[in-house]
């Protein structure tokens, strides 16, 4: 998407992920978390990849432009990238979102739960092959993709 479709107000903003790399030592994610907490930024949805010596901390918030600022500020190393969240009514809508998206050859790299949502909603988050295609995709099936100010409190 051009940047100036993202910079106009009401425009789709896709939903960011940080991915945060984290030494393997006790209370680093809760450092993570606390930094953020005592900025009012929400973590919306949580995934962690542990290794021997290191994690990876997939997380996505309501403020993403804050929470850059603060790993920033905090001298952790991170890589942003934009993700598809769907929304889900039941349980059942998963077998929907899995069906659209092998119908139209679209690789699921990973997928992981939010574990808040405004509005009591379920969704995933998912990194996919190619997120266009993917959103056109459920949007045809009558499933809801949500951006990042559907997320915002």
């Amino acid at each position: 998407m051009p940047a100036e479709v993202l910079r106009s107000p009401g425009a789709f903003r896709p939903v960011i992920q940080f991915s945060i790399h984290a030494d393997n030592k006790v209370g680093r994610l809760n450092e993570i978390v606390g930094i953020l907490a005592v900025h009012e930024v929400h973590i919306m949805a949580l995934s962690i990849l542990d290794t021997t010596d290191s994690s990876i901390v997939r997380l996505i918030v309501d403020y993403p432009e804050e929470a850059q600022h603060l790993l920033v500020a905090h001298q952790f190393s991170f890589v942003q990238s934009e993700l598809i969240a769907v929304e889900l009514d039941s349980e059942a809508d998963i077998s929907r979102v899995t069906c659209a998206l092998v119908q139209a050859e679209i690789n699921i790299h990973y997928v992981y739960p939010f574990v808040s949502r405004p509005k009591g909603k379920y969704a995933l988050a998912m990194s996919l092959e190619d997120n266009d295609l993917a959103a056109e995709t459920l949007r045809r099936h009558q499933l809801k993709v949500i951006g990042q100010s559907d997320i915002a409190r």
